[in-house]
């Protein structure tokens, strides 16, 4: 497998009977295989799951520990979207005031500062335990392990048909995006072509290859 920011082709164009129907087996199998982990992981990890939603309560007790968004998914559906919570409750509401500062291109927002980060926001995002509530999405199927990950409404607004196509397959907890080196140096415009190029290479070799990358990317704290 090419290393995917190096020879990555430009603005590629998926057929979706390629894609999807061509590999109905592969797409049933690795729904399989997201019950099958996710149940064990939350069987698991509950214990520190636990232990970083009393640390984000006791960090800012004016909300709860869970922050709960709308994403969009496979076709465009919507749903519930989990993390532990990272930022000040009133986030949301602040973001406008933001909005000049952004340092992404594209509908996508991230500062490397961003002062709505809470103390222990900081620490569980450096680790990414902030995102292990969305275990509980890949068990119900609004994600996967792997796959893209699930843009804001907001952001698909603006999306063009070349960015549409990251909207092909179920959004994932991780992709080549999540695995890269210094990922937040990428534009938007190469974010989207790693999940295009994941998509286009999607197989379970391909899957376990970027599970094994996201633990190393894990345990040395790459996370934002």
């Amino acid at each position: 497998m090419a290393t995917p920011t190096e020879g990555m082709p430009h603005k590629i164009v998926l057929d979706r009977e390629t894609v999807l129907r061509s590999r109905k087996c592969y797409w049933l199998l690795r729904r399989g295989q997201d019950i099958l982990l996710s149940a064990i992981a939350l069987l698991v990890l509950w214990p520190v799951m636990l232990i970083v939603a009393l640390a984000v309560y006791i960090d800012s007790p004016q909300a709860g520990p869970i922050f709960a968004q709308d994403r969009v998914g496979r076709d465009g559906k919507v749903f519930r979207f989990y993390k532990f919570r990272s930022m000040i409750p009133n986030a949301e509401a602040k973001l406008e005031e933001l909005l000049d500062q952004n340092e992404m291109e594209g509908p996508a927002f991230k500062i490397k500062e961003d002062p709505r980060i809470t103390k222990v926001g900081k620490f569980i995002r450096k680790t990414s335990l902030d995102e292990l509530p969305q275990l509980w999405n890949i068990l119900k199927g609004d994600m996967s392990i792997v796959g893209p990950r699930p843009p804001l409404p907001r952001e698909v607004e603006v999306y063009g048909e070349y960015e549409m196509q990251r909207l092909l397959v179920t959004p994932g907890l991780t992709c080549y995006w999540q695995v890269q080196p210094r990922r937040n140096d990428l534009s938007f415009d190469e974010w989207v072509e790693l999940d295009i190029q994941y998509i286009q290479e999607s197989s379970f070799l391909t899957d376990w290859k970027i599970i094994f990358k996201t633990f190393g990317a894990v345990l040395g704290m790459n996370g934002v």
